[in-house]
């Protein structure tokens, strides 16, 4: 398969479940938790490994969550920052979840859950390490011992989709042997997205050559022209503030706003990854569950624009299109519902005109046909009883 080919195939997959999981799943504090909490003891922290006991099913449950809510793809922890991974680190170093309480080896679990399902494993993997003395004290030997811990990934579990890197901002300045961490994935996973964050300060920048896709960290997806090679878009963002499980964090994001999210990524050719931070035991908490089924209520009545639909040079006033498998699709922001105007306020219905002839037009959540003039319809509302906040209309346009 071509370059082209495989990230074209990437970006196919449209959504995903990032999930952060580790020995800070068990703080309920959030995945920072020993580098910001000037109170945690180093030694303390990391013998949490004797209490990680994690659920036989974790994985599957997993699995189940990101298919309900339409995910394609999961980007699952392998090592966050604070060095412990969730891998057999097969005599790298003791501080894995195969030496934990659990004495399992996680990601094999997690790989295998994903492929039974027809869910693509994505793995991140990170680059600083807060547990690590070589990361500190002997950078070159540090690099060495990355590059052998990504080779145990690329070998050892089958095809993975991708391989998602994060920290390298903790030391820009510093030789990271990008060459050697991207050809070891190349050699054995020649068609693995590879992905490393930018963070928060360079949203879009491609930085290595080898990169196969940007990223947007909480920040609003735009088209990045890429005229050396074809690479893909992805914004990662947060269900509430913390990419681990923080029990005390209740400021959740609303339903319509993440679904405004994922129609931004869209809109402009980028994947939304959508994270959920897991409990200790490994199991998805019940308020991201809920909000992730009802994310995914909203995709199964728009899938073939979720994962269909690419951006196109077709122009609308109230309105932007974006086209895929022979047609476009009309996606309109803030569609009111009808009521008596007893229950709610009324709202001034919207004309959608585009600079073409459309042919025919259906809603997509209703499947009911559209009133077309010409190059206009309106922007109906919802029905009472129905409030999808974003609608989508599937247009065929005359040649």
């Amino acid at each position: 398969m071509s370059r082209r080919e495989y990230i074209q195939k990437f970006q196919e997959l449209g959504y995903g479940l990032f999930v952060h999981f580790g020995l800070y799943s068990l703080m309920g504090k959030g995945e920072w938790y020993l580098k910001l909490n000037p109170h945690a003891e180093k030694k303390r922290y990391e013998n949490l490994i004797r209490k990680f006991f994690v659920k036989e099913n974790w994985a599957e449950q997993l699995v189940s969550v990101a298919r309900r809510t339409g995910a394609k793809y999961i980007v699952l922890t392998a090592r966050h920052h604070d060095g412990f991974s969730l891998y057999d680190t097969q005599g790298l170093n003791d501080y894995d979840a195969v030496h934990a309480a659990c004495g399992r080896d996680l990601i094999k679990e997690f790989v295998s859950a994903c492929k039974a399902a027809d869910v693509v494993p994505f793995l991140y993997h990170t680059l600083s390490d807060w547990h690590s003395t070589k990361y500190r004290e002997n950078f070159s030997a540090y690099i060495d011992y990355l590059v052998r811990s990504i080779d145990l990934l690329c070998k050892n579990y089958g095809s993975i989709g991708g391989f998602w890197f994060d920290g390298m901002w903790d030391k820009p300045k510093a030789e990271w042997q990008e060459d050697r961490i991207y050809q070891t994935i190349r050699k054995y996973q020649p068609e693995a997205i590879i992905v490393n964050n930018t963070g928060l300060s360079e949203q879009g920048k491609v930085g290595h050559k080898e990169i196969d896709c940007v990223t947007f960290e909480r920040g609003k997806p735009c088209f990045t022209d890429t005229p050396d090679r074809p690479r893909g878009g992805e914004m990662c963002q947060v269900l509430n503030d913390h990419w681990g499980y923080a029990k005390d964090d209740i400021n959740y994001k609303s339903i319509g706003e993440l679904i405004e999210n994922l129609v931004d990524c869209r809109s402009c050719g980028c994947n939304f990854l959508l994270n959920t931070g897991l409990l200790g035991n490994g199991s998805v908490n019940q308020t991201d569950e809920c909000l992730l089924e009802e994310i995914g209520k909203w995709i199964r009545k728009n899938k073939s624009f979720v994962y269909e639909a690419k951006p196109s040079n077709i122009k609308a006033e109230n309105a932007f299109i974006l086209k895929g498998n022979g047609y476009y699709y009309a996606v309109i922001h803030n569609v009111p519902m009808s009521a008596d105007p007893n229950v709610a306020l009324s709202e001034t219905i919207k004309t959608i005109r585009i600079n073409a002839k459309i042919k025919s037009a259906y809603w997509l959540d209703s499947g009911k046909r559209i009133k077309v003039k010409g190059d206009s319809f309106s922007a109906e509302p919802f029905l009472y009883g129905t409030s999808l906040s974003v609608r989508i209309a599937k247009l065929e346009l005359e040649n």
